[in-house]
């Protein structure tokens, strides 16, 4: 940079360092603005897939300017007057109560009834009611009896309880446990609910039933570890998870929740970890084999080098890369897209079919596999010209250093074509944490990665979450150590 007078002069790198900075500005900028003020979700809706029937003009949501179709040339705009037409509207059908809902008869007589009355029939009104969940307790009497010749006393014996030396019966246990873990109620809020009801229960002994709970179930946690580490095809991510410790006072420690959903099983598992390093699913995943697929992390492209595990990509990552670009490079950025779209919709033709695992493999290498080749050209041409820590740079760098996973699911009718199953499963952990905002220790997010793994599961497989862990806890402590994958959620014995 020289200056000349009043003038100053760039050289062509100086000149071209300039825009590229004004360019990222301009980028960051636009992401801030989406933060604040934009739409959340990824949602992709192409250009000529929207609908050309809302009039001649439509108000923008930016300002008071109107969006006006171009008026053909030689053709006269009619001016057309539209009469409102009265709509016969019909009365709404009022759905019929569930049927397996217990009923409690309420049977009004009317007043001043002649003897001589005869009843002809009845008129039934059905509403729902409700009544709050009550505690109680349950007291367990056992008698006891003399036997004068054998001069011994006799009583039944006491029945299996989860906590013998603790007065909390299962299903107060269940209670507690679903209401934070699936109702995203912290205990704190828990005890004021019991206030309400006139029982006073402390802080500690709460913890201490969670802990006591977690405990009982930990050899079920290890059997649904051993069952996802034998699947053949597992998907991988990765949470972080606030820990208050007292190696850091007055913050918190910043853990990770591991998750691990294996989709022919039906079944998945949260392992917490102190880090983020690929130690954590080193350890894990040890003895796996089989298709790991998981997001762009570093961590993971280690198992590559493994000879028994084939690393997948999921298309939902790359996708959502050039969302964030749609602003800037609408150009590039709307063709990628539409091209996604298509493969979802070949996705969606394949799962309505219930095609089988090689009828998948033919149908995706007859449509998709084309898209796939063209596209990873089409990527290759506008990398060239396209600067590479911009947003739409970035994109393209991210999806063609995974193309090669990302086309792994068109050779294995198993695989999906994204992750976003195992995204569904930690949302249930993110809104806890707004709840809850950490756990107490790591020995506590421990805990609570095993209840989010049955809990979790238990929603995959479509098993009620109160009735399972309550009859589990009611059942573990009686049964067999070899036969205790029978009681994992949705268990089916082949």
């Amino acid at each position: 940079m020289k200056r000349q007078g009043k003038n100053i002069i760039l050289t062509v790198e100086e000149y071209n360092k300039l825009l590229n900075d004004n360019l990222i500005l301009k980028e960051e900028l636009a992401q801030l603005r989406r933060m604040i003020f934009g739409k959340k979700n990824e949602k992709f809706i192409p250009t000529n897939s929207l609908s050309r029937d809302i009039g001649n003009k439509q108000l923008s949501i930016f300002g008071d300017e109107a969006i006006q179709e171009p008026e053909k040339e030689g053709v006269k705009e009619e001016k057309i007057s539209y009469k409102r037409q009265k709509k016969n509207k019909k009365k709404p059908i009022r759905m019929a109560l569930p049927a397996h809902l217990p009923r409690e008869e309420e049977v009004i007589e009317p007043e001043n009834v002649p003897e001589n009355a005869k009843k002809i029939g009845e008129a039934i009104t059905e509403i729902l009611e409700y009544k709050p969940g009550k505690i109680f307790v349950r007291r367990i009497v056992r008698p006891k009896y003399l036997l004068p010749k054998q001069e011994q006393i006799i009583t039944a014996e006491l029945p299996t309880l989860p906590l013998p030396r603790a007065n909390a019966g299962a299903g107060l246990l269940t209670q507690l446990l679903i209401s934070k873990f699936v109702d995203h109620l912290p205990f704190y809020r828990q005890r004021q609910i019991f206030k309400r009801q006139g029982v006073e229960l402390a802080e500690s002994t709460i913890n201490n039933w969670h802990s006591a709970a977690c405990r009982l179930l930990d050899p079920l946690y290890g059997t649904l570890k051993k069952q996802i580490q034998q699947s053949t095809y597992i998907q991988a991510d990765e949470s972080p998870m606030p820990v208050q410790t007292k190696d850091k006072p007055g913050s918190t420690y910043k853990g990770y929740m591991w998750v691990y959903h294996s989709p022919p099983d039906k079944m998945v598992c949260f392992d917490y970890q102190k880090g983020r390093g690929q130690d954590a699913a080193k350890i894990f995943l040890s003895d796996f084999s089989g298709v790991l697929q998981t997001d762009g992390y570093a961590a993971y492209t280690a198992f590559g080098n493994s000879p028994n595990i084939s690393l997948a990509a999921c298309m939902a990552h790359a996708r959502r890369k050039f969302e964030k670009s749609l602003n800037n490079y609408a150009e590039i950025a709307k063709h990628v897209l539409d091209r996604i779209q298509k493969l979802y919709e070949i996705e969606r033709e394949i799962k309505d079919s219930e095609s089988s695992d090689i009828q998948i493999v033919e149908l995706r290498q007859e449509k998709a596999k084309p898209i796939l080749t063209n596209l990873k050209k089409y990527l290759i041409e506008k990398s060239i010209g396209t600067l590479p820590k911009s947003d739409i740079g970035k994109a393209i760098k991210y999806t063609l250093k995974l193309y090669d996973r990302l086309e792994v699911y068109l050779t294995d009718g198993r695989v999906l074509i994204d992750n976003n199953l195992i995204e569904n499963s930690i949302r249930p952990l993110a809104l806890g944490r707004k709840n809850w905002l950490f756990a107490g220790s790591h020995e506590a997010a421990q805990r609570n990665a095993m209840m989010y793994s049955f809990l979790g599961t238990c929603k995959l497989n479509n098993v009620e979450p109160f009735e399972w862990l309550k009859n589990t806890l009611n059942k573990i402590l009686d049964y067999n150590i070899q036969n205790l994958k029978e009681l994992l959620p949705g268990y089916k014995s082949k």
